[in-house]
């Protein structure tokens, strides 16, 4: 009959040997041919440190190792959501109204139409005309329909709106070409021009936009 051993004949390390012996074992060929990621680094860093925080005799560590361990929860949740989903993005409407065709202005689109008719009301064309393309691009932007990269010119929201509006893609370039000729090459505009621009908008407004697959499933 084999005889059993006391509790005084097992050897039980203490917490510096046990993790010392592991990183000797761990350190053999075959565990280094599985080397975990720099991911995996980092938890067991993590949990090195946070079962450290046990070592000891705890005396009146109640309450700080309860808000430790609830940081560490809410650090981790935010690191897991960052690399799940990525850095959170602010809506489109909202980082639109930062930077514009090349300026900084928050005025909504129907803002930026209202001022646009007063211009037009004291026959301003120039003025109108640039202001009833921005209220053009703010709202194609409030409604989600373009996206456009910082510093994008009136040709490249154009051809970003063509997508979900194809049967303006006429209207769209034209009002484009207008925007840039009396913005940046000093060509005078006409009540004629605002005019023809204004009823592109209000076409655009009106208009129904044909949804990606990708875009109809997100607004469900």
């Amino acid at each position: 009959m084999i005889a059993l051993l006391s509790a005084a004949d097992v050897f039980v390390p203490d917490g510096d040997e046990a993790r010392q012996r592991a990183q000797e074992e761990l350190s053999k060929a075959e565990y280094q041919a599985a080397k975990p990621t720099w991911f995996d680094q980092l938890a067991a860093d993590v949990a090195d440190w946070f079962f450290g925080l046990f070592e000891g005799d705890g005396t009146g560590a109640v309450a700080p190792l309860a808000l430790t361990m609830i940081t560490i929860a809410v650090v981790a949740a935010v690191v897991v959501a960052l690399i799940l989903w990525g850095r959170p993005r602010s809506s489109r409407a909202v980082r639109g109204r930062i930077d514009l065709l090349g300026e900084k202005d928050d005025r909504t689109a129907a803002q930026l139409r209202a001022d646009a008719e007063r211009r037009a009301r004291d026959e301003d064309w120039d003025g109108a005309v640039v202001l009833r393309f921005r209220a053009l691009a703010r709202g194609l932007l409030e409604r989600d329909l373009i996206d456009p990269a910082p510093g994008a010119t009136a040709q490249g929201i154009a051809r970003e709106a063509t997508p979900p509006l194809p049967q303006l893609t006429e209207p769209l370039h034209e009002a484009a070409t207008l925007f840039d000729a009396v913005r940046y090459l000093g060509a005078p505009a006409s009540a004629a021009d605002y005019r023809a621009l204004a009823a592109t908008d209000d076409r655009i407004q009106a208009t129904t936009p044909r949804l990606s697959a990708d875009t109809a499933a997100v607004r469900a």
